[in-house]
């Protein structure tokens, strides 16, 4: 089984894809899906074309992507909460179980430290997966991403350390979850 980690963005979002079908995750694909579009319309679509040719070459059974976060402009928060819509949508209309996470979940989770910063979330990522070469920051954040969800499915995540995640079951409704 396969996890698709998505760190939306109006201009670029990094995607991670890992397999889970043994003990230890392990490395698909990773990259950065480039918006090339100005208008914010276009851009959507972009993001949304973008997710569903991922799920369609590499055909994961879920879907991961980081939760909204307040941020200090107003305008950026409201086109990256657009973004991750319409990530969410693309997997919600192939039939993905959608599962959230938190920023700072997700950096305790393979940093070990809810305030760390992006180059260590991309030492932690590189050295868990045992990559030859750091990811781009996007991509090692979405890879990241995938990493916390498939610790939440393996139990990793206590009660407590991590908090819930928010997840979205294919005719279900939205709940906490905690393994």
């Amino acid at each position: 089984m396969l996890i698709l980690g998505i760190d939306p963005g109006s201009r670029i979002t990094g995607y991670g894809v890992l397999d889970v079908t043994t003990p230890t995750p392990r490395y698909v694909a990773s990259g950065c899906i480039r918006i090339q579009a100005d208008d914010l319309a276009q851009r959507l679509a972009q993001v949304y074309a973008g997710v569903s040719e991922l799920i369609s070459v590499h055909g994961p059974g879920e879907f991961a992507i980081e939760q909204v976060f307040m941020s200090k402009n107003a305008d950026s928060a409201l086109k990256l909460g657009q973004a991750r819509g319409t990530a969410i949508v693309c997997a919600a209309n192939h039939g993905l179980p959608v599962s959230e996470y938190g920023p700072r979940q997700i950096k305790q989770a393979v940093a070990g430290s809810g305030s760390a910063d992006k180059a260590q979330v991309q030492h932690m990522v590189t050295a868990i997966l045992g990559l030859s070469a750091t990811p781009q920051a996007d991509a090692a954040d979405a890879l990241a991403i995938a990493l916390t969800h498939a610790h939440a499915r393996m139990g990793l995540m206590r009660e407590g350390s991590y908090g819930g995640h928010r997840s979205r079951r294919k005719g279900g409704s939205w709940r906490d979850f905690r393994p």
